[in-house]
């Protein structure tokens, strides 16, 4: 890991800190964690607003000012605004994906629960994603939130990554490892 992202993901968990301190109460957190899921979706679909924090070219007045003008539009909450609009005067607006997740992920651990993050070779259906949380929660004992990705080079199966834990159970790493074997014999 270089020294910037040691520092990016510092400052990530700082602010998240932050958020979770100024929420305070349990309907501040809900309404929070929605509003952190849209927001990163927001920075996910829309490569204007990345373009936007990532340009050199507007300062940090005018950032901080376009992004809470885009937070009202998208009416998340002003506890919300308030924090997209101090983290962009900050000069940190690039890094509020980030810092969201950060959130997502500590909030996760004052709840008690655990993310998963599963990727499979194709979108898991409803039922599917309900059946594995059902499961990882008997295995683990605790409440899973699970965290979907698609990796088509995963060619059938999947493999669910849980903190420093990785279950591969990927058609890929089956192949692999059968090609492994036939080059031994």
């Amino acid at each position: 890991m270089s020294q910037d992202s040691v520092i990016a993901t510092e400052a990530a968990g700082r602010y998240a800190n932050a958020l979770l301190d100024l929420a305070g109460s349990a309907t501040a957190l809900k309404t929070l964690e929605k509003d952190a899921k849209s927001v990163k979706a927001m920075f996910a679909g829309n490569a204007d607003l990345r373009r936007l924090v990532d340009s050199p070219v507007f300062n940090a007045e005018d950032k901080a000012a376009a992004l809470v003008a885009v937070m009202k539009k998208a009416k998340v909450s002003p506890l919300m605004q308030q924090f997209v609009g101090t983290v962009a005067q900050n000069r940190r607006a690039a890094e509020i994906p980030s810092m969201l997740t950060s959130f997502e992920k500590k909030l996760a651990i004052k709840r008690g629960a655990t993310t998963a993050v599963v990727t499979s070779a194709k979108k898991l259906t409803p039922a599917e994603l309900k059946a594995m949380k059902a499961e990882l929660k008997t295995s683990l004992g605790r409440t899973v939130d699970i965290e979907t990705q698609v990796d088509p080079d995963l060619l059938g199966g999947f493999s669910v990554k849980i903190g420093s834990r990785l279950f591969d159970n990927s058609l890929k790493t089956q192949l692999d490892g059968l090609k492994l074997a036939m080059k031994e014999v």
